[in-house]
Formats: C-alpha cells, sequence, structure tokens
C-alpha cells in the first residue's frame, strides 16, 4: 500500500460549548473554519460529573448539515421533530439529517443526572451538499453491539460507524461519500485504511499515542493527509485511541451562522427567519 502523505497536524483547543459542558475541538478555531466536508470535531469530555450535575444541550434547530453522535461514557436522551425519541449508551451512535429543518435536543437521562458518572464522547458536523441542504431530515441510530467491528491481533478492535475500514462497512447510510470509525489499538497492533483516491483523510488522536505513515500524532492532535492517493497505516507500541473520519470534498461556499450551514448568506437569514416564524420545521 502507497502511504499517502501528511498535510500537518492540528492540536486541538479546549472551550465550553452547549449548556456548558468542556469539549477538545480541532477545528473550527480562530486559524480554521472547517475541513471539507466537515464542518465541526468536538471531544465532549472526558467530564466525571457528581449526582445532579451533568449537562447536555437543550431544545435548538439545525438546517443544512448532519450532526453525529458517538458516545463512550454516560447515558443521553435524543428528541427530534422528525419524531425520533432515542437513548444513546455507550458505544452508541446517531447520525441525525438536518436537511431542510429540525429542531432537537440531547440531554443526560434522567437516571445519570441523579447518579452522575463520567460523560465522554464526539460530536461530528458533516456539511451537506448545495443539491441536498434542504432534503428531508432522517435520523440514524444504533447501539453498540450493532456497529461493526474488526477484531485486531493483541485484543484491539476498530468500531465502523460509516464507510468501510480493512474489509468491513458501517451500517450508517451517508449523503455523500463518508468513512467514520473508533480505533482502539493495544500493544504493537496495526491497521490499514484505504481512503478513495482524493478524500479528506484525518486521524484524530485522543488517548495515547500512534504513529500513522511514520508520523508521530499525541493525544488531542488531528493528523491532516493530503488529498492525494495512497493509504494510512496506523501503529503504536503502547496503546491508543483515535478516530478515523474520510469523506469527498464537496468544493462549495460555506457559510455559517449559529445552528445553520448554508452556502449563502441569504439562504442563512431564511433559515433564521424560518426559524423565528415556525416554519424551519415543516408541519410543526
Amino acid at each position: 500500500m502507497t502511504p499517502r502523505a501528511l498535510d500537518h497536524i492540528i492540536t486541538s483547543e479546549r472551550t465550553i460549548e452547549g449548556g456548558g459542558f468542556v469539549v477538545r475541538r480541532p477545528f473550527p478555531t480562530a486559524k480554521l473554519s472547517h475541513i471539507d466536508p466537515f464542518l465541526l470535531l468536538d471531544e465532549m469530555g472526558p467530564m466525571d460529573y457528581a449526582p445532579g450535575k451533568a449537562v447536555g444541550a437543550p431544545e435548538h434547530p439545525h438546517r443544512g448539515f448532519e450532526t453525529v453522535t458517538y458516545l463512550m461514557y454516560g447515558a443521553m436522551d435524543h428528541r427530534d421533530t422528525t419524531g425520533a425519541v432515542a437513548t444513546i449508551r455507550p458505544g452508541g451512535v446517531q447520525w441525525m439529517t438536518a436537511g431542510s429543518g429540525v429542531v432537537h435536543s440531547e440531554l443526560p437521562t434522567p437516571e445519570f443526572l441523579a447518579s452522575g458518572g463520567r460523560m465522554h464522547g464526539f460530536q461530528l458536523w458533516v456539511n451537506l451538499p448545495a443539491k441536498s441542504k434542504m432534503i428531508p431530515p432522517r435520523y440514524q441510530g444504533f447501539d453498540g453491539n450493532e456497529l461493526q467491528r474488526v477484531l485486531l491481533t493483541n485484543g484491539g478492535e476498530i468500531r465502523v460507524v460509516a464507510g468501510t475500514v480493512m474489509g468491513v462497512t458501517g451500517a450508517v447510510q451517508t449523503t455523500s461519500p463518508m468513512t467514520y470509525a473508533h480505533v482502539l489499538l493495544r500493544a504493537g497492533e496495526e491497521v490499514q485504511w484505504e481512503p478513495a483516491d482524493g478524500q479528506t483523510a484525518l486521524v484524530h488522536v485522543f488517548e495515547g499515542d500512534l504513529v500513522a505513515n511514520g508520523h508521530a500524532g499525541e493525544s488531542g492532535q488531528m493528523m491532516v493527509f493530503e488529498r492525494s492517493s495512497g493509504g494510512i497505516t496506523l501503529r503504536t507500541d503502547t496503546a491508543a485511541q483515535a478516530l478515523l473520519l474520510g469523506g469527498q470534498p464537496l468544493g462549495e461556499s460555506v457559510v455559517r451562522s449559529g445552528p445553520f450551514v448554508m452556502n449563502t448568506r441569504e439562504e442563512i437569514v431564511q433559515a433564521f427567519r424560518d426559524y423565528e416564524e415556525g416554519r424551519l420545521v415543516q408541519g410543526r
């Protein structure tokens, strides 16, 4: 496998998001607005909450993109205006296509709020192409035991949410070509990922240290590879965890404001007007 060249490495920044939870964020920042087709990646926690102190994201709108929540610790209740009501538990994922408009919330379950505990997960925002900005909203949710896995030699594994890694394809149906996978490496293990030619390819390390195509990355760093051909080989001498994110660049203008991401300023203004006048969500 011909190795894909590394373009650069991003070090995440810490900030406060949602109802007050701490996130570690590689982008967007003051220096980088997005990495086409991805708009945002937040690592939520890990945070250890005392009883009664856990927070989440109360009801809010979206239009023009997709939100992906992947949880490793904790429990969140999801509700949205497609009618979807679901609980996300450790290992579970929800892939919500906002499309023309959706209002949703993600809040700690009553049981988790009462007991407290560790909350740790990721939220990814995926842009929609202009032709799909106003498609009907859709919700896809999968429990941890429904995710496809690649078992590695020393007890590690790859949990494939979307796309194909090492011959295993995830269950999520994506709007544009996409890869989302969680890699758990044990000492001496190796993972080979072959993103499609020309696609964005990101390796986000969030625990331990690993080497990707000969380049070292540590927890909190995102390795951004060139949009060329070739694959990516991950190795570690100890143990590490990372996300693999791949996607077809859209090459379109990105205009964003708060919870809306469109192609023009006029479309953003219209989104706010529709929300304020109760027309963002069809049939509501």
